[in-house]
């Protein structure tokens, strides 16, 4: 029988392999409410009218509809498949062995463009990405793990199914209250992020972004500047550069950090949120995470109450990176809100309903981005036989 990877992987780190069940540990195909916001500071308006209350835009759309105004262009998303495939042992000192979690996952990143009312692939970027525990390689040895990767691609069994194994990482194993599999699952997430970035420079240098043609991402606008960029002003500033011409899109949010025109919290704001209206726009920034670099957000509802099941189903998240000056005193112009806005709800049709249990909140580009993105990917059954 052909040798594994996870018993190569086994003997070539010293560790002991238990042949562990594996299994999926994504849920991105249902709909939920994000709660992971915690660290955001809101400032104070994002937009130059000082808006309290909703902004109807049924109007806007229809007008640009008319006029066959189409400024969104590029649709841009990042898919991820990861698994627990096994439980690996490591001796930490005399009679005493830790167990961790070997976890692998599929990435990709896609773009599609849209010229006359069709939508093609322009990019698609896809990896294979193994995350082990740090005590794989506890002497911590310079050029180890990519060494180790090119011995795994080695294996007939990857060799023989033409696939190879991008990278194998390490997660931390400090004890803290986070857990292994969800250390492992971050290594590989901050990994597809980078591939998202480098996919949205790429478009940046092709010159294929301006203020006729938008990127939408799939998402929020999560990128962290290296620090680099953090502590370097004109890094910083290249860096936002690249998104002056891209909006975040998502599907997902935390409605209790919406605050209304008093800067209380009032997720009921969003709740109650007419159908094809917006809300104000807020600024913000996320220390944390960006430094000083500050937001926009709004949102919007795509569909009407009466055909969705939550009072969340139907609304999505808009986020954008101030970048020009006049933003950052002042906010977004209003106007380009409203087109922005009207644009996304011109997005809603088709439905992909029946499609995807997310289908309320779906951009139908993105939706189309997102299945061609999966269908470049290995079944679970024939990922999870590598290992």
């Amino acid at each position: 029988m052909a040798e594994r990877i996870m018993s190569r992987l086994a003997k070539e780190t010293g560790g002991t392999s238990y042949k562990a069940f594996k299994y999926g540990l994504d849920h991105d195909d249902r709909p939920s409410v994000d709660y992971d916001e915690n660290n955001i500071v809101w400032k104070a308006y994002g937009e130059t009218n000082h808006l309290t209350t909703y902004c109807p835009l049924k109007d806007r759309a229809m007008e640009l509809q008319k006029n066959n105004e189409y400024i969104l262009s590029y649709f841009l998303d990042g898919s991820r498949r990861v698994y627990k495939v096994d439980d690996i042992a490591y001796n930490l000192g005399g009679n005493r062995t830790g167990i961790y979690p070997a976890i692998a996952g599929q990435i990709g990143v896609a773009c599609t463009h849209r010229v006359d009312r069709r939508l093609t692939p322009t990019y698609i970027d896809q990896e294979i990405i193994i995350a082990l525990p740090d005590m794989a390689d506890k002497d911590g040895r310079n050029g180890y793990f990519n060494a180790l990767t090119r011995k795994i691609n080695s294996l007939p069994v990857l060799i023989n199914a033409g696939i190879h194994i991008s990278e194998i990482v390490k997660y931390k194993t400090d004890k803290d209250k986070e857990k292994f599999s969800d250390k492992g699952v971050a290594c590989i997430q901050e990994r597809m992020m980078e591939k998202e970035k480098a996919m949205v420079a790429r478009l940046v240098r092709e010159g294929k972004l301006n203020q006729d043609n938008y990127l939408v991402k799939d998402g929020s606008l999560e990128y962290r500047p290296t620090t680099t960029d953090k502590h370097d002003p004109k890094e910083l500033m290249k860096f936002k550069q690249n998104y002056n011409w891209v909006i975040g899109v998502s599907k997902s949010f935390n409605p209790d950090i919406c605050l209304d025109a008093d800067g209380h919290a009032n997720p009921r704001f969003i709740a109650e949120l007419p159908y094809l209206h917006r809300t104000p726009v807020s600024k913000y920034i996320n220390p944390k995470w960006f430094g000083e670099t500050e937001f926009a957000v709004w949102y919007i509802r795509i569909r009407p109450k009466e055909r969705t099941r939550t009072a969340f189903d139907g609304i999505v998240k808009v986020e954008k990176i101030l970048v020009k000056e006049k933003e950052v005193n002042h906010g977004m112009d209003t106007d380009d809100v409203d087109t922005i806005s009207a644009s996304i709800i011109n997005e809603r049709v088709p439905v992909c309903y029946g499609s995807d249990l997310r289908w309320a909140n779906h951009l139908y580009p993105i939706y189309l981005t997102e299945s061609l993105l999966k269908s470049k990917y290995l079944s679970a059954d024939a990922f999870l036989h590598l290992f």
